[in-house]
């Protein structure tokens, strides 16, 4: 739970007109670095993830294909 005080703080920070122009430039210059023309690169998206796994020592592994004929969610 936030305290009176807190509440009193945020909500003057809603009203403050620069905290809302720093929000729309963030969102102005937003962008996810996994998309290539409006469409995910899953190389990318592997990448970024073998990477990060490499980062934290985690070993890889061969890519195994699954084998399923059936796959229920």
């Amino acid at each position: 739970m936030l305290s009176d005080q807190d509440k009193k703080e945020l909500l003057e920070m809603a009203h403050s007109k620069r905290i809302r122009e720093d929000f729309r430039m963030m969102a102005k210059n937003r962008h996810n670095p996994f998309l290539v023309n409006g469409v995910v690169d899953l190389n990318k998206f592997i990448d970024f993830l073998n990477d990060y796994n490499e980062s934290i020592n985690h070993a890889r592994r061969p890519f195994r294909k699954m084998i399923d004929k059936k796959m229920l969610l």
